[in-house]
C-alpha cells in the first residue's frame, strides 16, 4: 500500500510545509530552471509543444494606394515529452513522525539534492533515454580559444549575434571560472583583469560542476525552454521495509527540454581546461 502526502492520516509523516522543501531548493538550484539560462512552461499533458519561428513574414517599401502583398511567418514546432526524474529515500519511523523543521528539512534537502543533480546532468548532457536530452545533444555554434583574454568570449557574442541570438548567460565550470577570476590586466601585473567574476563581458555568470571542464556555453533564455509536467509530487510508504520500522519517501518530477534555435547557443570550446 502507498499512502499519497494529500491523505489526512500522512500528516504526522508529512508536515504541510514538506512539500516546498523539496519543490522549491530544486526550482531554484537546477540549471534549467534560472531564468537567465531558460524559459519555464508547465504543462498538465504528456507532451508539450514548442513553436518554432523558422523564417519571420515579409515587409517591402510600398507606394501610396499600392496592395501590399500579403506574406505569412514559417513555422515549425518541437514536441517535447517531459521524463521523469525520480528519488527515494529511507528514514527511520522517529525522523519520519518528528514534525519540528529541522528533521524534516534534512530529509527535504536530501531528495532536492538528488533531484537537482539528474536534472543538471540531464539540461548540461546527452543521456541515454530516459533521461530528457540536453545542450549535449544539439548542434551549437561552436568557438575556439582561450582564456588568456577575453578575445573568446567577446567572439561568441559576435557569433550568436550573427545567428539573431541574444546572450544572456555564461555557464562554466568552477575551474573555468578560476582562469578568468585570475586574469591580470597587463604582463608582470598583479591586478585582476574583472574586478568582479559575477558579469563578464555584460553577462551574468553560472559556475556549475555540471558544466564540463574546458567548455564555457553562452546561452539565450528565449531559445532554451523548460517543460516541467507537474510539480514534485511526494509518496510515503510504510510497507517496503515494515521489518526495519522504516519509512520509504519518493520524490519524482517530470521534465523535458527544448532549444528552437541551436545556432543562437554558443559553446566556447578551450584547447585546455582553466586556461
Amino acid at each position: 500500500m502507498t499512502m499519497l502526502t494529500t491523505a489526512e492520516s500522512n500528516r504526522g509523516i508529512l508536515p504541510a510545509e514538506y512539500g516546498a522543501l523539496i519543490t522549491d531548493p530544486v526550482a531554484e538550484a537546477a540549471l534549467a530552471f534560472q531564468p537567465s539560462i531558460a524559459q519555464r512552461v508547465t504543462t498538465s499533458g504528456k507532451t508539450f509543444r514548442v513553436p518554432v519561428l523558422v523564417e519571420d513574414a515579409a515587409a517591402a517599401w510600398t507606394a501610396e494606394g499600392e496592395e501590399i502583398a500579403p506574406s505569412d511567418p514559417t513555422l515549425d514546432e518541437i514536441e517535447v515529452t517531459p521524463a521523469k526524474v525520480a528519488g527515494l529515500t529511507t528514514i527511520s519511523r522517529e525522523l519520519a513522525e518528528d514534525s519540528s523543521p529541522s528533521a524534516a528539512d534534512q530529509v527535504g534537502k536530501s531528495l532536492a539534492r538528488a533531484l537537482t543533480l539528474q536534472v543538471d546532468k540531464g539540461f548540461m548532457g546527452n543521456l541515454a533515454a530516459p533521461a530528457a536530452k540536453g545542450l549535449g545533444s544539439i548542434t551549437p555554434t561552436v568557438v575556439s580559444g582561450a582564456l588568456d583574454s577575453l578575445d573568446s568570449i567577446h567572439e561568441a557574442k559576435a557569433a550568436a549575434a550573427a545567428e539573431g541570438g541574444a546572450p544572456s548567460v555564461l555557464l562554466v565550470n568552477p575551474a573555468d571560472l578560476l582562469a578568468l577570476a585570475v586574469l591580470k590586466d597587463q604582463a608582470d601585473s598583479n591586478r585582476a583583469l574583472l574586478a568582479d567574476t559575477s558579469v563578464v563581458a555584460g553577462l551574468p555568470v553560472v559556475s556549475s560542476r555540471h558544466v564540463a571542464a574546458g567548455s564555457l556555453w553562452m546561452l539565450d533564455a528565449t531559445q532554451i525552454v523548460t517543460v516541467l509536467r507537474e510539480d514534485v509530487t511526494l509518496a510515503v510508504s510504510h510497507d517496503s521495509h515494515f521489518t526495519s520500522d522504516r519509512v520509504a519517501l519518493r520524490a519524482t518530477l517530470r521534465v523535458g527540454f527544448a532549444f528552437p534555435k541551436p545556432a543562437a547557443l554558443v559553446r566556447i570550446d578551450l584547447a585546455t581546461a582553466g586556461a
